[in-house]
């Protein structure tokens, strides 16, 4: 069996969440943002944005997080029961550019059910997409309009993403599909 492929390290990923949140800053000059990381890596690297961002605004940047579990439209075709993480979404949505943070984008169905819980908390101005790795194979019309790297895969293939918080390192691997993670993407 093939082994892992690092394709980003942890130097890279931090070179990447700086590049970003320069992009952010530069996309939204003299808008309210607020940044909402999605459970659980996306969580984690919206808190890592949201320092980020907060040093080159000196300005009041929220940051949320929100689980999407129930959102999700293949909940029911699931054989596990979904894990469920509590969501906070501590301010007012209204008048605010939210920037969704996610750690992979793959179909797209993610940042659906994401875009449809934020929507129950509040109608925010805008919403962008912030990801680390794009790997293609869309299923619904979502663009990200900030991506650390793309990474083309083929569809057995696995990207991983791993975080020092969660997971004791940070790196993006992609692997055989034998080499699935269950926290992977």
């Amino acid at each position: 069996m093939e082994a892992e492929k690092v394709v980003l390290d942890r130097d890279d990923i931090c070179r990447t969440l700086v590049r970003i949140a320069h992009e952010i800053v530069e996309k939204n000059p003299g808008r309210r943002l607020a940044i909402v990381g999605i459970h659980r890596r996306g969580a984690v690297l919206g808190a890592r944005l949201h320092r980020l961002v907060g040093e080159l605004t000196d300005g009041d940047l929220p940051l949320g997080d929100l689980d999407i579990a129930f959102y999700r439209d293949d909940v029911a075709l699931r054989a596990a029961s979904p894990v469920v993480h509590a969501s906070h979404l501590d301010f007012p949505l209204e008048d605010r550019t939210l920037v969704i943070v996610d750690d992979v984008l793959y179909t797209g169905r993610t940042v659906r059910a994401a875009i449809e819980a934020i929507f129950d908390y509040g109608r925010p101005a805008r919403v962008q997409l912030a990801v680390l790795a794009d790997r293609g194979h869309r299923e619904l019309p979502i663009r990200p309009d900030y991506v650390g790297k793309n990474l083309p895969t083929a569809r057995e293939e696995r990207v991983n993403v791993r975080v020092e918080e969660l997971d004791g390192v940070d790196e993006v691997t992609i692997a055989p599909e034998g080499g699935r993670l269950e926290a992977a993407a």
